[in-house]
């Protein structure tokens, strides 16, 4: 895994920031987004920085298909290339079906699906061209099984075109030697959830237990390694046997 340069968009906090700290820890070099968590970005590239990998961060809200391509444009032109795309980001919110709005609806999808396709689209012509890929996209736990969810609808059904997305780019770059896999959390601590969400959700885990974002990011190591080269198209349900 040396010599590689990660694209991680989402990656100021959470899952995407642990990932960014572990591919750094095998000597990767991390470029990182952030729309507004402007100081957890920072942070991050300068403790990535002192560790001795390159590192840099951009403001950019990938929701936008122009400002996503200046994006892995500027990546390319500072990194020299991107050898793994990571698709992190994902807010959600929870409002009755019936009382969301329409710009609730659409920003669950600016935010959850059109990136992963404008992202991808981006970085593909260069990773097609040098052979080698890897693209990982997070969805989440159940949202292959398309059951009702009246209080995130949106986000749920992003989530679920994220995994045909992911099948559908995983088809297409394979003869490349670019894998295109999505990997499902369930119930993480990640911050982005309450803590009393979460510890209400321990007893409907059959693992008895809240992944941590170190789970995440093993997953994830996998998925960019030599060793998943024949790994393509897949989802990985991380929660437990939650949702499954």
């Amino acid at each position: 895994m040396q010599d590689k340069v990660a694209l991680i968009a989402g990656g100021a906090r959470g899952i995407g920031r642990e990932i960014a700290l572990r591919l750094a820890g095998a000597g990767w070099s991390i470029a990182t987004c952030y729309r507004s968590s402007e100081a957890d970005a920072r942070d991050l590239t300068e403790s990535l920085t002192a560790s001795g990998v390159r590192a840099m961060t951009v403001q950019a809200d990938v929701s936008d298909p122009a400002a996503a391509q200046r994006l892995v444009e500027q990546v390319q032109s500072e990194m020299g290339h991107i050898d793994a795309l990571i698709n992190s980001a994902g807010p959600y919110h929870r409002v009755p079906l019936l009382q969301e709005t329409v710009e609730g609806w659409q920003l669950m999808f600016d935010n959850n699906l059109h990136p992963v396709f404008y992202l991808s689209k981006a970085v593909a012509p260069a990773m097609m061209e040098r052979k080698w890929g890897r693209i990982i996209n997070f969805s989440m736990a159940n949202a292959d099984q398309q059951i009702g969810q009246p209080a995130i609808t949106a986000h749920y059904i992003a989530k679920s075109g994220v995994l045909i997305l992911t099948k559908s780019l995983a088809k297409v770059l394979a003869p490349h030697n670019i894998t295109v896999n999505a990997i499902s959390p369930g119930f993480i601590d990640s911050g982005s959830a309450p803590p009393e969400e979460l510890s209400k959700m321990v007893k409907n885990i059959p693992a008895g237990y809240i992944g941590g974002t170190k789970d995440a990011a093993s997953v994830a190591c996998f998925l960019l390694s030599d060793e998943a080269s024949y790994v393509n198209g897949a989802n990985i349900h991380l929660s437990g046997a939650w949702g499954v």
